[in-house]
């Protein structure tokens, strides 16, 4: 596919634009995560189950891929099978490890909320080329490095009490 004309952009007009993607974003998972019956922390882990795929996760994985506490994680897999999205299975080669599975039924609810805005994303997508499409998603991902990065600074400062934060 033929890139089509971008309009020009300063470094000042594309963090705008990425601040209101972001605010937008955020109030997106909102909305979605109401309609879920779950908060958006519990949308977020279930996510991270379903990202997962066959290779399920441990409390402790989920735990640091959301940045909270083994406790906090225990409440959210609490809250997250009691309202039917995950299910604990006992883990092959450690029996004192459970490992985290969604529900058939959850993951077609979540497919069903979700899917039409990744039809409207796909076709966003298909206005730019390839090579336009592997920038976003270098950018993508070299933008969530590094604002895991800056969490985890912000973080370390507090526990360091250095007066940065």
């Amino acid at each position: 596919m033929q890139a089509k004309p971008r309009p020009t952009a300063t470094p000042a007009q594309a963090l705008d634009a990425m601040d209101n993607l972001i605010a937008t974003a955020q109030l997106g998972q909102q909305e979605m995560a109401e309609r879920l019956g779950l908060n958006v922390t519990d949308l977020v882990c279930f996510a991270y189950v379903l990202r997962s795929g066959e290779h399920l996760l441990t409390a402790g994985d989920l735990a640091e891929h959301v940045h909270v506490t083994t406790g906090a994680v225990t409440g959210i897999l609490n809250r997250l099978e009691r309202a039917g999205f995950i299910t604990r299975v006992p883990d092959p080669t450690d029996r004192r490890r459970v490992r985290v599975a969604s529900v058939p039924d959850a993951v077609t609810r979540v497919v069903t909320l979700y899917g039409p805005y990744y039809d409207r994303l796909n076709a966003l997508f298909a206005d730019y080329s390839p090579a336009e499409v592997a920038v976003l998603a270098d950018w993508f991902t070299r933008t969530s490095a590094l604002a895991r990065e800056y969490v985890e600074e912000l973080r370390a400062r507090e526990e360091g009490g250095d007066g940065d934060s």
